[in-house]
């Protein structure tokens, strides 16, 4: 018979307690995190929130002060002891600088992790030339780099990271320097190219847009830790911390307590959401009213101010004050809408988040 768990793939990349000390500073506070075969997970967080230290680790240039990580089933670390060396990892890497070398051709910087492993020219060449046409630069394999716009040199770091079709690869911020529509562009295109590929990648980032375009799963990091891991819609619709709430920006946060009568009551206003009565544990709570919670509706029975109304090509995005203004809420529309008129609101009350003290 078939020993068919021979068969199954180990995962990308497995960390267990992975922690990170810098003196008394402790910039990772035991991490797990596993990575399946073919699965892209984001780390995303404000600056200084330790997703860069982590990614550093998985790629060997930093070591950890405890916990242990394996990539395709192989240990890299193992606490303070232990910290496999890059080049003994057999990773892709695709840096914030591109890390490319102005002297030699595109396909040249792209076949250099071949010749590392010395494999011969002809299938160095090859292997290159294909991983070239597969990020859309086949044609400009002999060019240099010095010739080439941004976005082209980052075409070619990619090139170089997936060439020998590496069992992860790792992005630390790789488009924070070009412009933003360019960064749009060539994200979806990373994506859909690690799709295509079938390559499990770590990607950190502080661009929300960008690691819901790229990730399968879209780790949030707070203060050294993983505050949560989701798919982007799950994270949207079910964020289980305030924190995750405030740093995603999801919608407006209100103070108040829980009635199992009267519903909830704002505590800072005379603000009151009665059908909340019995949704949810008494006591005093934060309820999310996400953007996409909210809609103007004639039948609406909240009433708001507009207080600014923006127009975003598409759609308009109408920045709202709720009871006087003391309740801020960015609510999308199909049309404008006078500033200081008053506009009735529907709540979708399935889509509001209520965290309890």
């Amino acid at each position: 018979m078939k020993d068919i768990t021979s068969e199954i793939a180990p995962t990308a990349l497995h960390a267990t307690q992975i922690a990170k000390s810098f003196g008394d500073t402790q910039v990772l506070r035991n991490i797990d995190l596993s990575l399946a075969p073919g699965e892209v997970v984001a780390l995303l967080g404000p600056s200084g929130c330790g997703k860069t230290t982590l990614l550093r680790i998985a790629a060997g240039l930093l070591s950890a002060s405890s916990g242990q990580m394996q990539i395709a089933g192989n240990c890299v670390v193992d606490g303070a002891a232990f910290n496999a060396p890059p080049e003994a990892r057999g990773i892709g890497m695709v840096f914030q600088d591109y890390a490319i070398w102005p002297h030699l051709s595109v396909i040249d910087n792209v076949a250099f992790p071949l010749r590392m492993r010395k494999l011969g020219r002809s299938e160095r060449e090859t292997r290159a030339r294909r991983a070239l046409e597969r990020v859309g630069l086949g044609h400009l394999a002999d060019r240099f780099p010095g010739t080439l716009s941004g976005g082209q040199q980052q075409r070619v770091a990619l090139a170089r990271a997936i060439v020998a079709e590496p069992p992860l690869v790792l992005f630390d911020e790789p488009l924070s320097n070009l412009d933003r529509e360019l960064r749009e562009g060539l994200a979806l295109e990373i994506g859909t190219l690690l799709r295509e590929l079938g390559l499990s990648a770590v990607y950190v980032t502080h661009d929300q847009a960008e690691a819901f375009t790229i990730a399968d799963r879209v780790a949030v990091m707070l203060n050294g830790e993983i505050a949560q891991i989701d798919t982007p819609e799950a994270l949207f619709s079910a964020p289980e911390r305030v924190e995750v709430a405030q740093f995603l920006n999801i919608g407006a946060l209100v103070e108040g307590r829980l009635c199992a009568s009267d519903g909830f009551t704002c505590t800072t206003s005379h603000l009151t959401l009665p059908f909340l009565a019995g949704k949810a544990q008494e006591g005093p709570a934060r309820i999310l009213i996400p953007r996409t919670a909210i809609r103007p509706d004639p039948q609406g029975a909240l009433k708001a101010q507009v207080l600014r109304c923006q127009f975003q090509g598409d759609r308009y995005l109408l920045h709202l004050g709720l009871d006087g203004q003391t309740i801020s809420l960015v609510c999308p529309a199909d049309r404008p809408a006078a500033v200081n008129s008053q506009i009735p609101l529907a709540i979708d009350t399935d889509r509001l988040r209520v965290f309890p003290h």
